[in-house]
């Protein structure tokens, strides 16, 4: 799955998630891009970005990340090594 396949979906789900049809997803974005991206919801996101791509990230990916680039980095690497 190509990286823009992956943003796509990763922004349908960040959408679906916060209830939020302005949400336009980009390497750069961060949750202070994102009004209703909190803890909370983070977890939500990650959860629906697992079950979605059948993957499970590791706490320490997810501290990892800076922005959603280096989710996608995650998403894209753990896709290729299934």
């Amino acid at each position: 799955m190509a990286n823009t396949e992956i943003l796509k979906k990763v922004n349908d789900i960040f959408i679906d998630i916060l209830d939020n049809e302005e949400i336009n997803l980009n390497d750069n974005t961060t949750a202070d891009d994102i009004e209703e991206w909190d803890s909370l919801s983070h977890i939500q996101l990650v959860v629906a970005i697992e079950k979605y791509f059948k993957i499970r990230f590791t706490s320490k990916e997810i501290q990892s990340w800076g922005n959603v680039g280096d989710m996608l980095a995650t998403i894209e690497a753990k896709l290729k090594s299934a």
